[in-house]
């Protein structure tokens, strides 16, 4: 299979592409080896506009300026000091939608991703939630800012056939953005219905 290319990600539409990305393959490798899951659960985040975003009204730090640089860019940043979180930036240069992968279903390197979250059977907690997927797939700071649709990348997404039709994509609100007013409403949280690996409802 071949990685998507830069054109799956540059719609202006981050909605469309977080459901979009639902049953898609992300690829993740290193030294270690290669690890893979299929996407399960996103989240997107529309900047300027949307509060819940770290680039709400074109906010511009060291942090976020990655967000700003185009469309199938890693974006991993630390939430509370603890957990690594994996986004993929979309949408034109200067837009910084970005969308969280939240839940992935285990497709290859188990062993791998066992070792890693110090786990010895396979369960959903595995790579359930944003956290845990990133510590099972080895995503850290420091692979902020690599192009997912570049050949040489360590990360990157193909598609394997698994389109999942609209009636089995379960939408509700995002979690953690109490704080961000009429946007932490926004049904912009997307699992595959049915699915153990998604992590559990609100």
């Amino acid at each position: 299979m071949s990685r998507l290319g830069i054109d799956f990600f540059e719609s202006d539409d981050v909605v469309s592409i977080s459901k979009s990305l639902l049953g898609k393959v992300l690829f993740s490798k290193n030294e270690e080896g290669i690890t893979a899951g299929m996407i399960v659960e996103t989240e997107a985040y529309k900047a300027p506009e949307d509060k819940a975003s770290h680039a709400w009204n074109n906010r511009r730090t060291p942090r976020t300026e990655v967000m700003f640089g185009g469309a199938g860019i890693a974006y991993v940043y630390i939430c509370y000091g603890i957990h690594h979180l994996f986004n993929i930036i979309t949408g034109p240069e200067d837009v910084p939608h970005a969308v969280l992968i939240r839940g992935i279903e285990p497709v290859l390197g188990h062993e791998l991703m066992l070792g890693r979250r110090k786990m010895t059977k396979l369960h959903p907690r595995l790579t359930a939630g944003p956290g845990s997927l990133s510590v099972a797939m080895a995503f850290h700071k420091r692979r902020t800012g690599m192009a997912l649709y570049d050949e040489e990348s360590s990360i990157w997404l193909e598609d394997h056939g698994s389109d999942i039709p609209e009636s089995e994509v379960i939408a509700s609100t995002r979690v953690g953005v109490e704080s961000a007013g009429e946007s932490a409403k926004l049904p912009w949280r997307f699992r595959i219905k049915g699915n153990r690996w998604a992590s559990p409802a609100k």
